[in-house]
């Protein structure tokens, strides 16, 4: 028994040749659509799949979501997979206190560091997360961390520079020849 694509609107046709011929569109997407065009054209289903490098049973298994869904049987479907470890509403905690200063929730330090921020989540709110996955949250919501303060910190005297003077040059120029 052969097995042929059903009946097709206009819009569904001309955006079936769009989506098959497209060179931006995402390739699972292109390669569905090829083989709704040439169902279309009349090709039967070996040859479909010869010509895109395919099983039959995809080609058939392509042709019959169309049958049932239309275009929208062309889209992934949501795969189930591993549950989220974190809540949206523990992952906006993670966010929202990182933004705040830590001076502002009366703790002795002006900025945080992850290992900070892991501590303060884990003691205060009950968030247990590792620093790595803090980070990539931060990461993905744009923001990023400043580069860390060195061993001593900022200079106390404002005018060092000035009291120091100019710096030597650490290396001699070498000599010049006589020409």
């Amino acid at each position: 028994m052969a097995l042929h694509i059903g009946p097709m609107t206009a819009e569904e046709v001309e955006m079936i040749q769009r989506l098959a011929h497209s060179r931006t569109e995402p390739a699972r997407l292109v390669e569905r659509a090829r083989i709704l065009w040439l169902a279309h054209q009349g090709q039967p289903v070996p040859a479909i799949a010869r010509e895109l490098r395919l099983c039959q049973a995809t080609v058939r298994a392509w042709l019959k979501r169309f049958n049932r869904q239309g275009l929208v049987g062309l889209q992934e479907r949501a795969r189930p997979g591993r549950p989220a470890t974190y809540s949206a509403e523990q992952v906006g905690e993670v966010i929202a206190t990182a933004l705040i200063p830590p001076r502002d929730l009366g703790l002795p330090f002006a900025s945080w560091t992850l290992d900070r921020l892991q501590a303060y989540l884990s003691e205060v709110k009950g968030i247990a997360m590792k620093r790595t996955r803090i980070d990539e949250l931060l990461l993905a919501e744009g923001l990023r961390w400043r580069q860390q303060e060195t061993w001593f910190g900022e200079r106390v005297d404002p005018a060092f520079a000035q009291k120091r003077g100019a710096s030597r040059r650490s290396i001699r120029r070498p000599l010049r020849g006589v020409s």
